[in-house]
């Protein structure tokens, strides 16, 4: 079998394909067949050690994958041999609040990843998918999908007629604003790029802002609102952006803070909180019980994730390169097996 490793040490090419054998299975286990895996900023920072914890030489990397299951232990009573699975980036999180134990042991970054021909993994790590989801689209799920619903719905507290401010378009806010919509929410997004705004438009966005020609963008979102402000923020760029988001918000508003596109190293003053009487709610994606609602509100509504491009897993190295550049629209997705 074959699989990446990531080894830090190597600054040209971090990411190395490897050959392995397969360890026997676990009473408890599942064995899969990864059909393909999608990237996400996560995958540049574990890939340069740069993480919020510490990267062992060696890890599989990505979070995100889908694929068929090939073998189940004896104990394993909720998945059986050629069910459609996808992998949950907190294996140990099922439903409820977080706590220290159930979010550790994330993939692709405390424990092995998806990136690899041959996925092991509990059976409470996995959650099957519907047939009429490919598994490329599977793939996108976990940790993208998954950061936007919960800080759209658990903690964003969306209603229909709100409106949320989405920066960027990259996976997460692309599917923050499929959700967004499909819950009849007003939308503004913004990028550097018109043609990403044009193309966020025609998923539904009812505004764009290129932050290039508006850098006080937050002043474009009050004009927008008539002076009001959002009600919801998915904050993906950081320390860089936070502050903007804050001006941008109505009083009582809600920032769901998830990225750190801006880096970590910045610094922001997050005193505006007091006179919008706002909150900040830290996403850490979230549990297999939002997955599930997720899922069955991609059913009713047929929501069908972005991709930006596939890459034949030989090529992993240049779909990490692809992200890095930032030029994708959405999705990024490596197809591993047939």
């Amino acid at each position: 079998m074959q699989r990446y490793e990531v080894h830090p040490a190597h600054s040209t090419s971090p990411l190395q394909l490897t050959r392995f054998d397969p360890a026997p299975l676990g009473d408890n286990q599942v064995a899969v067949a990864i059909k393909a895996v999608s990237l996400n900023y996560r995958d540049i920072l574990v890939s340069q050690n740069t993480y919020f914890s510490p990267i062992p030489d060696g890890l599989v990397p990505c979070s995100d994958g889908a694929g068929e299951v090939v073998a189940v232990g004896k104990e394993v009573r909720g998945l059986s041999i050629g069910d459609r699975v996808a992998t949950l980036f907190f294996p140990r999180w099922q439903s409820g609040p977080p706590e220290a134990a159930s979010i550790s042991g994330a993939l692709g970054a405390e424990m092995d990843g998806a990136l690899t021909e041959h996925f092991v993994s509990e059976e409470s790590g996995l959650i099957k998918i519907p047939d009429a989801i490919s598994f490329s689209e599977a793939a996108t799920l976990p940790c993208a999908a998954l950061t936007a619903w919960n800080a759209l719905f658990e903690a964003g507290n969306l209603k229909p007629g709100q409106t949320v401010l989405l920066l960027g378009t990259g996976g997460v806010s692309i599917f923050a604003l499929q959700f967004a919509k499909a819950a009849g929410a007003r939308v503004i997004i913004t990028s550097s790029d018109d043609s990403k705004l044009e193309h966020a438009q025609r998923l539904g966005a009812d505004h764009g802002i290129n932050y290039k020609t508006f850098p006080d963008w937050a002043q474009e979102v009050l004009r927008l609102t008539a002076g009001q402000g959002v009600d919801v923020v998915v904050e993906v760029g950081g320390p860089g952006t936070l502050e903007r988001s804050l001006m941008s918000l109505r009083t009582g508003g809600r920032i769901a803070y998830i990225g750190v596109l801006t880096g970590l190293a910045a610094q922001a003053n997050p005193v505006m909180l007091i006179p919008k009487v706002a909150s900040i709610h830290g996403i850490f994606v979230g549990n297999r019980a939002m997955f599930s609602a997720m899922l069955d509100a991609i059913a009713r509504h047929g929501i069908q994730p972005v991709i930006d491009r596939e890459f034949p897993f030989a090529e992993a190295p240049a779909a990490l390169t692809r992200l890095r550049s930032g030029g994708h629209f959405g999705k990024i997705v490596i197809q591993v097996g047939n």
